[in-house]
């Protein structure tokens, strides 16, 4: 893991520069996908389910505001590869750092021009998700 989200991001934008076109780019986040840890079964109910994806997406954000981990998977594979880009970005960081990081990686690589209506309004309510966990953690008790 990078030490900082910016450096994630710039990482992420490097790799999907070696790829000429998106069929070689969504081959890449299906593979990113499959190295997402498994999520344990306990985790996988409606409290954990993510509103607003078409596909089946279970997120549990454990710690506090000085750092976040975020566990999450899909039953999409590309929607998993997706999740592993947000978690590399935020997941391990501080409320205040990953409130202050925006998701540039997304335009960087052109993912927004490539992803379905559905596939994008997902992953917004993944990324909403992270920020109001951070949001939460980083305000007074």
């Amino acid at each position: 893991m990078e030490a900082t989200a910016a450096e994630a991001q710039a990482a992420i934008a490097e790799e999907f520069g070696f790829f000429g076109d998106w069929t070689e780019r969504y081959q890449y986040l299906i593979d990113l996908g499959r190295k997402l840890p498994e999520l344990p079964e306990a985790w996988k109910t409606e409290e954990h389910r993510l509103l607003g994806c078409q596909s089946k997406v279970w997120i549990v954000a454990q710690g506090n505001a000085a750092k976040l981990d975020f566990h999450a998977i899909s039953d999409s594979s590309i929607v998993s590869g997706l999740i592993h880009l947000a978690l590399r970005v935020y997941s391990g960081r501080s409320a205040a750092e990953i409130l202050a990081t925006t998701p540039d990686y997304i335009a960087t690589i052109g993912l927004a021009k490539h992803l379905s209506p559905t596939r994008s309004n997902g992953l917004a309510a993944l990324l909403a998700f992270i920020q109001d966990t951070a949001r939460r953690a980083g305000e007074p008790a």
